[in-house]
């Protein structure tokens, strides 16, 4: 029995082939909005991968950059068959492509759904990245002499700037690195010194943070260095009074932002993934109905259409029948103890055949 069966006039198939030639010409549009959601990722994944550990967080803008070139060539391809399927004598064209059609369609769907659930499971391969690309960009901050390094200490000051974000999990990070470089301490000083050997690892290492972790909205002068020494400023508590600089990290800043324009990207996706899912279906009660007609051949009557031709189990068994019969096919008789190959093979009896000799004269 046939699944969601729907009968169609002549006047219904032309006005469902009309209306899904203009479908598939919006859904070249939907590809080239996956396209460009895709490479506006890529980009916005680009502008900070100095601050990035290498990983897979390239696979989502890769997925939706594949998935809109194809819907826009698949599309293309199912405009040029709905206008065809208007008319019965050009359907038949297209009889044998319509099946493969339909199953390629399906699957660049699925695509669509996968790269929109991608979008929200990309948050921890993400976060992993940050942190340990963050790491490191606060750990060579100082390093503003050596090749491969010199542009770090930029690039975090303008991403603590851009994004009101101070360290990695937060400003406290600065107190665990030697942030400034050696060659502006003045190991004369004595103060100095004193700080190089008061731990194990000989850094310098101050209660204080960059200039780009100050909050240019305090109305107190930012202050940069001794934070946690409420003695050394004047009307200052570090425990109760709000800090002049930016508390939050980077990395749940950064984390924030790429979530945000993933949910954005993801939603559209999941859309767009809804909207070729019911062309799809359109396509396909097109294509059975056309079929249909031809069976019949009666060009003007009515005809059914339907997504399946059976019902999901009746298919099932179906199809699992075939892979056993093509199992059996593949197998090789034996007979025990017998390796002729031709055991199987059945002698024919031609019968006796009377050939007419002739006697040889004898040589006199």
């Amino acid at each position: 029995m046939a699944v969601l069966k729907v009968k169609f006039t002549k006047t219904k198939r032309d006005k469902l082939a009309q209306i899904l030639w203009i479908l598939n010409w919006v859904s070249v549009v939907s590809g080239i909005i996956l396209f460009s959601l895709g490479l506006f990722l890529k980009i916005e994944i680009k502008k900070r991968n100095e601050v990035m550990a290498k990983g897979d967080i390239n696979s989502v803008p890769n997925m939706l950059i594949s998935v809109g070139v194809i819907a826009c060539i698949i599309n293309f391809l199912g405009g040029k068959i709905c206008y065809d399927c208007s008319d019965a004598n050009k359907f038949s064209r297209w009889k044998l492509v319509m099946l493969p059609y339909i199953v390629c369609t399906f699957c660049f769907t699925f695509c669509i759904l996968v790269g929109a659930l991608m979008c929200y499971t990309m948050r921890n391969e993400l976060e992993e990245s940050l942190y340990l690309g963050l790491r490191d960009a606060i750990k060579f901050y100082k390093d503003t002499d050596i090749p491969g390094r010199c542009f770090l200490k930029k690039t975090v000051d303008m991403l603590q700037i851009g994004f009101q974000c101070c360290g990695n999990n937060g400003f406290r990070d600065w107190f665990a690195i030697q942030w400034v470089s050696a060659r502006y301490l003045n190991m004369a000083s004595k103060e100095v010194l004193d700080r190089l050997k008061s731990n194990v690892d000989g850094k310098f290492l101050v209660d204080g943070v960059p200039f780009s972790c100050c909050n240019p909205s305090s109305p107190r002068p930012c202050i940069q260095y001794q934070l946690t020494n409420n003695s050394a400023h004047y009307n200052y508590d570090f425990l109760t009074e709000e800090l002049n600089i930016w508390v939050k990290g980077c990395r749940e800043a950064l984390l924030d932002y790429y979530t945000a324009i993933m949910r954005s990207i993801g939603i559209t996706a999941l859309f767009i993934w809804l909207f070729e899912l019911s062309v799809l279906i359109g396509v396909r009660y097109l294509q059975t109905a056309m079929k249909n007609v031809l069976l019949l051949g009666d060009l003007e009557g009515e005809s059914d259409g339907w997504l399946l031709e059976n019902s999901f189990v009746e298919a099932a068994k179906y199809n699992i029948n075939i892979i056993k019969n093509l199992g059996k096919a593949n197998q090789i008789s034996t007979v025990s103890g017998m390796n002729d190959p031709n055991i199987d093979v059945q002698n024919t009896n031609c019968g006796k055949t009377n050939v007419t000799t002739k006697s040889i004269p004898a040589a006199s």
